[in-house]
């Protein structure tokens, strides 16, 4: 796994958001160009792909908009343990949203490009990238709702990337935190929070592992009981001195000074933190891809 990588498909985020208008809203033409990107990597890397739709509602009024997921799954490996991980490919209006969130979609890209569509994999691996995250999570609760019984469980587990290259850069990762299930996630999150954790661990980096709080595309999956987990650079809250100590930093400032706003740019990202997530998603997708057992519910 490549940070570099990575970063090829974020500048092509940003260049999509400056010819549309500076952002990659949904619904807006800025997301339909990065769901035609999206789609034509992972083609060309040979992935089964497909766009499911949504119906999205618009604020202020009554006036519908048809939206599309993008799917793609590799054509080896068993349909009846599925490693899911996803992404939200949408920004605010206000700005291109390119730690918020190409930085997550730019890695699952990599990843997906240096697995290949046909791995010597016992497990399925999915990768799902969402629109409407920032209309109420509209994008990923349209997919799990759209899913039958015994689909939704197929999926062994959902990874969820939001946020991998904050300039300030923290390094979270979710499930299995204490607290109520609703906060750490269903039965076998743990074990997803475990292997990220040693992943991020293998790289030199000491996590902090923090409960599901606030809105993500984790949560459909939660509410469908389906074991999650997912990792996070941070947003608008403060790096602690502890934790500035442990990854470096400025103590005070938040973690992303450009959150939801104009000047999340290409620029700003932590090349380091892109570089670090990768390689510890890249390796969390493959043990579970690759695991005779998968977290049990």
């Amino acid at each position: 796994m490549s940070g570099a990588g990575a970063l090829t498909h974020a500048e092509a985020l940003q260049q999509i958001a400056d010819r549309n208008g500076g952002n990659r809203a949904t619904p807006g033409p800025g997301y339909d160009a990065s769901v035609d990107y999206v789609v034509g990597v992972l083609r060309d890397a040979g992935f089964d792909v497909s766009t499911p739709t949504f119906v999205l509602r618009q604020r202020g009024g009554g006036r519908e908009t048809v939206v599309r997921n993008v799917i793609a799954q590799t054509r080896t490996g068993s349909a009846e343990h599925v490693v899911m991980a996803g992404a939200h490919l949408d920004s605010v209006p206000e700005g291109p949203g390119i730690n918020d969130n190409a930085s997550g979609v730019a890695t699952l890209l990599e990843v997906a490009t240096r697995m290949g569509s046909s791995p010597p994999i016992p497990n399925v691996v999915r990768f799902g990238f969402w629109g409407a995250e920032e209309r109420n999570l509209n994008g990923s609760k349209s997919y799990v709702e759209s899913l039958s019984d015994s689909e939704r469980e197929a999926i062994a587990l959902y990874l969820n990337l939001d946020m991998v290259a904050s300039p300030n850069a923290g390094y979270f990762v979710q499930g299995g935190a204490d607290g109520p299930e609703s906060r750490s996630g269903p039965p076998g999150s743990a074990t997803v929070g475990r292997v990220l954790v040693d992943e991020l661990a293998a790289n030199g980096i000491a996590a902090d592992l923090m409960r599901f709080e606030g809105d993500s595309d984790y949560a459909p999956f939660v509410d469908a009981d389906i074991p999650s987990g997912g990792v996070l650079a941070g947003d608008s809250n403060k790096k602690t001195t502890e934790q500035a100590d442990r990854w470096g930093g400025r103590v005070g400032d938040v973690f992303d000074a450009c959150y939801h706003s104009a000047c999340d740019r290409i620029e700003t990202l932590d090349r380091t933190a892109l570089d670090k997530f990768s390689d510890a998603i890249a390796g969390t997708i493959a043990r579970f891809a690759d695991a005779a057992e998968v977290p049990a519910r």
